[in-house]
């Protein structure tokens, strides 16, 4: 960062400019996440990530936000840059106090990239008014670059601002991919300075509609449902229909063309019934059917059961599409993990952690490192789920995805996903980017039916799908 940071300034670019479009950058996450102006508090230390934080609240000022200054210093001590910010924020006219009803955000600029070791008093105490305000008063708090404190806490300390949202400045920093990290990043964003490039070969990377709207052109004007892509699905058992309905929902809301759920006859007809119109069920009196269809893709595995397991595993090994596993068919290769070697097409399979672990233990190794040896071995494509969901493939840079939140821990969520990119590979997509773009439209669909009415604790993934439409249109519109 510092030395792309020379590098822009030798070619006439200020620190003052950069700061001014981090700033609004950063002022515009504000927004997205909190459409009504209501109260923020930005707490700043004397360096420039605290004149970060100066210039967001100046124009969240100006967007009609009750501005509280929380300085860690005397004003005496800024760097003259940062006390030139507090100026401009003072100088903007007073807005209207905030009502009893309005989101409190909470902005942290109190220490930036350049900090090192546990925070001491008097910015140790502010990381606690901060933690303090979002426990007990639900503020909303956004960390600007990193979380203050966070090396601290991946070395083992305490000391940390728990963040909803970690605004990174140009680029994200390794360590807020950090196992331990994630519990006090929360949602990742990232705010770019057009003047700092960098020519540098990632082998990892988060996912940003910046460039995950290359991936959805809009549609000719003359596509027909064949061309949007054929989808099969084998899903559900008894007394775990819902499994392949939200399977089917999210291939439907994924943009498949014409979507298929194959159920042996006794699900066939509750299914049938159950499902939305759109989807046709037909009857199977047998898994290897399946291979006399005509499919782009198959998706296969949410609450299958084991009845099946020699069938499941025939149809992964040997079609020649694209296949998605999940779920019980996951259990199904744990128990026959060498088949994946022998598969005939691309295999993309989407393991929560204990899923994982069945396939190929843990044993201490990072979650990157975890999925990337998993992908080395097998040449398949991996997202695994988490609150940070990582996507790997074989000669792709490891993705880490940035949306969603804790009112996706809900059961569901995962067959909404398994829809949703078989959905995106039928249209065409290669396996790690329908993987990348399911997990980051699933995400943001979560936060839209928050910003709707829904909450953590109510949010289903029903009004998951019923918001990936203003997911895909974010994705287009390059919003965080």
């Amino acid at each position: 960062m510092k030395a792309t940071e020379e590098q822009a300034f030798s070619r006439g670019a200020t620190a003052e400019g950069l700061m001014e479009i981090a700033g609004l950058g950063i002022a515009d996450i504000v927004t997205q996440f909190h459409s009504v102006p209501g109260s923020c508090h930005v707490f700043y230390g004397k360096g420039h990530n605290g004149g970060d934080g100066l210039v967001a609240a100046r124009h969240l000022a100006l967007r009609g936000w009750s501005i509280t200054e929380k300085p860690a210093f005397a004003e005496s001590s800024l760097s003259a840059l940062t006390a030139k910010q507090l100026k401009h924020l003072r100088s903007v006219s007073p807005s209207r106090p905030a009502s009893n009803n309005s989101p409190l955000v909470v902005l942290d600029g109190l220490l930036g990239i350049g900090s090192q070791g546990a925070p001491r008093p008097p910015i140790s105490e502010a990381i606690q008014s901060i933690n303090t305000l979002r426990r007990e008063r639900g503020a909303w708090v956004l960390a600007i670059d990193i979380p203050s404190g966070l090396d601290a806490v991946i070395a083992g300390e305490a000391t940390c601002v728990r963040a909803d949202v970690t605004a990174t400045i140009a680029f994200a920093k390794e360590g807020l991919l950090a196992d331990e990290a994630t519990d006090f990043v929360g949602r990742l964003a990232l705010v770019p300075l057009p003047d700092l490039e960098t020519k540098k070969e990632a082998a990892c990377r988060i996912a940003l509609a910046s460039w995950l709207s290359e991936f959805c052109p809009p549609r000719n004007f003359n596509t027909h449902k064949g061309q949007a892509g054929r989808v099969g699905i084998v899903a559900g058992s008894p007394g775990f229909l819902g499994a392949a309905n939200l399977c089917a929902l999210g291939a439907l809301k994924g943009g498949g063309g014409l979507i298929t759920l194959f159920a042996l006859p006794e699900v066939a007809a509750p299914l049938a019934i159950r499902c939305p119109p759109e989807i046709m069920v037909r009857s199977i009196t047998n898994l290897r059917e399946i291979f006399h269809e005509n499919l782009d893709v198959l998706a296969i595995g949410p609450g299958i059961g084991a009845a099946n397991n020699g069938d499941v595993l025939a149809l992964i090994r040997d079609l020649p599409i694209p296949v998605v596993a999940d779920a019980d068919a996951l259990n199904a290769l744990a128990e026959s993990p060498g088949i994946l070697k022998k598969a005939r097409g691309p295999r993309l399979l989407t393991p929560h952690p204990r899923e994982m672990e069945r396939l190929s233990p843990q044993a201490g190794r990072s979650r990157r490192d975890w999925a990337e040896d998993f992908v080395r071995e097998r040449k398949i494509t991996l997202l695994l789920k988490g609150a940070r969901t990582i996507i790997a493939s074989p000669g792709q840079p490891t993705t880490f995805n940035t949306t969603g939140h804790p009112g996706m821990a809900t059961g569901g969520m995962g067959d909404v996903l398994t829809g949703v990119t078989a959905a995106l590979i039928a249209q065409g997509q290669s396996l790690d980017a329908s993987a990348i773009l399911g997990a980051w439209a699933c995400g943001f669909a979560a936060e839209s039916a928050i910003a709707h009415g829904a909450s953590q604790e109510s949010l289903t993934p029903e009004d998951v799908t019923d918001h990936l439409g203003q997911a895909f249109n974010a994705l287009r519109r390059g919003l965080f």
